[in-house]
């Protein structure tokens, strides 16, 4: 029966042909994602707890995070392989509950190549990737062929094992996307030195893979559509390399976007929502097998939207599955306002992988840990007040209620949110808003008594059985002369748009809160294609890899961040995206000074003291982000005990994930 909202999201599809073809419930693909619990045979039940849970939430077919095919292919030292048959044997507690589950899962095989952070990584070629310290050895001929082949032994343990299908991961820049781009592969032999040599290896892969498993067991191949690196493939090589695949045996195409070493962002924040869906199409138009299409696609419209228009097949999900895994599921069931929407902020899930800890999610900080943060229905119906609704406020008033507290949410503000509602007003956290909308729903069905503009005092919170106390921050006031001055304003004032700022701005701090107003301040709106020209994505049919001169960003008001400290500016911010909002404050012209003194501030603006030199930012306006202060008058108040959590608890530099998970895990705990 077709679905009334997601006729074409929410329809099966076959895989392969025959008796023995797969059968997908939907059309959404979770796409591979490294979670760290892939890495110890330990962890191996914990990982089939977090791929069980995203298969009870109606996933059509689950893609496992990368296993090397050998060990100098890992992605670290020991990290995750299928090599022999003790893997494939411990593998089946994983696809065992997936399936009683009623879920289909796929194992990725991944060779890290020249990306592998150990010291026997190996590449195509000895050239060095600039996000690993270790140089690779250059592959010899014979163990490319030794490498083609391991590829295809994983395939065959993948499905004894009991996956439903493998996938073949050949983008991101890992071994096999670094034979076919002249960037990574300057060899001489017949895998390389043209590009129809270079495309051998991944071919080979490919039909040796299809030898091993026979006609029936599906393979997936993640294609590189898009480098974004300079020497990457052109367009015409990438269809070319797509027809030699089908022709070898591939029964879909997933797609990837850039090269972890690639200067442009593909799929945090910042990155428009399905941005790269008419690469997909295009890819689409090249080939018979089945497309899927991926990258900063995040809700069951959008996703709904691709697969109408005819750009695809299936839609990979990677993230929001980990955010929600009951996605699919609510949009099954018209409920698709329930959704914990992705927010692509990477915080918890790249940030905590590429810094060797687990990942989880910010605004699910269950994912990854199914086992252990449990929600209990508890035994006896108590009542609970919590006093904020800010992230941590909103997630213990949330997680109080599933568990069947009778629960009360104390805000003093007319509306909720906190500080999460200041920062989706910067440009390119829009998606936050979602976040917000999930808790505002999440309170209604739940049936959480919200009482909106309501300070609460110890008498209102007696008779409770239990008090949380979230009641946030506010910003800090630093000690300058003249920070009384009318030009001086704070960054919610800013973000909250109760203070418009001038054209000359100064910017006291630079935090990831002084960051978000400089980039707050000089955004001019601009469409997909100005976001495209503005990082230098051009088509890669005329540019190779997809990579053309950068259009320069006109910004709308002229800024300067300052800081005292003398480290550079932007460096505390996320490992994987911090990166490109450095890049930002370039293209804008934010004028950045380190090391500063403040000295005063009048009428001719912001005066300073750098490298014992005396200095004035001439501003209309001066934005104070200079940190935040505990609210916590009430808690101190209070002469019952309570719980403290969120920026009332600590209020270092503002941290949702830490404040949704402290949340979390108190009312798990009660």
């Amino acid at each position: 029966m077709t679905h009334p909202r997601y006729p074409h999201l929410l329809a099966p599809l076959t895989l392969g042909t025959g008796p023995d073809a797969l059968v997908l419930r939907n059309r959404v693909v979770m796409g591979s994602m490294h979670t760290g619990l892939e890495d110890r045979p330990w962890d191996i039940d914990r990982l089939a707890a977090f791929f069980t849970e995203r298969a009870r939430g109606g996933v059509g077919l689950i893609i496992t995070g990368g296993y090397a095919p050998t060990k100098r292919g890992w992605l670290k030292p020991f990290a995750s392989e299928m090599t022999n048959r003790l893997h494939a044997a411990r593998h089946e507690r994983i696809t065992g509950a997936v399936h009683d589950a009623g879920g289909a899962i796929a194992l990725q095989v991944l060779h890290a190549g020249r990306y592998g952070y150990h010291p026997l990584s190996q590449g195509a070629s000895a050239r060095k990737s600039p996000i690993t310290p270790f140089r690779p050895s250059a592959m010899s001929s014979k163990e490319v062929d030794r490498t083609a082949t391991a590829f295809a032994r994983s395939v065959a343990l993948a499905r004894k094992a009991g996956y439903d299908a493998a996938e073949i991961m050949g983008s991101e820049g890992y071994l096999i996307n670094q034979f076919l781009a002249a960037r990574t592969n300057d060899r001489d032999d017949q895998w390389g030195g043209s590009p129809s040599r270079r495309m051998r290896f991944p071919v080979e892969v490919v039909r040796r893979s299809r030898e091993l498993v026979g006609d029936d067991f599906p393979l997936v191949y993640r294609i590189s559509l898009l480098d974004l690196v300079e020497g990457g493939q052109t367009w015409e090589e990438t269809a070319e390399l797509a027809l030699h695949l089908q022709a070898a045996g591939v029964t879909v195409l997933n797609t990837g976007i850039g090269w972890h070493e690639a200067r442009v962002p593909t799929i945090i924040t910042q990155v428009p929502r399905g941005a790269w869906r008419s690469y997909t199409a295009r890819l689409k138009q090249v080939v018979d097998v089945p497309v899927c299409a991926s990258n900063r696609i995040n809700t069951p419209e959008l996703a709904e939207d691709i697969l109408a228009a005819g750009e695809a097949d299936l839609v990979s999900m990677a993230r929001p599955l980990l955010a929600d895994p009951a996605f699919v599921a609510k949009a099954m069931d018209e409920r698709a306002d329930e959704i914990n929407t992705c927010i692509a902020c990477n915080q918890a899930c790249l940030d905590h992988v590429f810094s060797n800890e687990r990942a989880s999610c910010l605004v699910n900080p269950r994912a990854c840990r199914e086992t252990e943060l449990v929600l209990m229905p508890t035994l006896r119906r108590r009542t609970v007040a919590v006093v904020g609704a800010g992230p941590a406020g909103l997630a213990a008033a949330t997680s109080a209620a599933e568990r069947g507290f009778a629960v009360t949410l104390f805000e003093r503000s007319p509306r909720l949110g906190g500080q999460f509602r200041l920062a989706m007003a910067v440009p390119g956290k829009e998606d936050f808003a979602d976040t917000l909308r999930y808790f505002m729903r999440r309170l209604e069905v739940l049936g959480v008594d919200v009482r909106l503009g309501t300070t609460a005092g110890p008498g209102d919170l007696a008779g409770f059985d239990e008090v949380v106390v979230a009641t946030g921050v506010e910003p800090r006031i630093p000690d300058i002369p003249g920070i009384d001055h009318p030009s001086v304003a704070s960054y919610a004032d800013v973000l909250s748009g109760a203070v418009v700022p001038g054209r000359r701005v100064a910017v006291i701090g630079a935090g990831g809160i002084g960051v978000d107003v400089s980039v707050f301040l000089t955004h001019q709106a601009e469409d997909l294609d100005d976001w495209l020209a503005h990082w230098g994505v051009g088509d890669p049919a005329l540019h190779e890899g997809g990579l053309t001169e950068a259009k320069p960003r006109t910004p709308a008001r002229e800024v300067t961040l300052v800081q005292r400290k003398t480290t550079p500016i932007g460096i505390g911010l996320g490992r994987t995206s911090g990166w490109a909002h450095r890049a930002v404050l370039r293209q804008s012209h934010v004028t950045l000074v380190s090391g500063a003194t403040y000295d005063r501030i009048d009428d001719e603006g912001l005066h300073l003291t750098v490298d014992g030199a005396a200095r004035v930012v001439a501003a209309d306006t001066i934005v104070v982000c200079a940190g935040q202060d505990s609210v916590r008058d009430l808690y101190d108040g209070l002469d019952r005990p309570a719980h403290l959590i969120g920026g009332a608890d600590l209020a270092a530099e503002l941290d949702a994930e830490r404040a949704i998970r402290q949340g979390t895990e108190l009312v798990a705990a009660l």
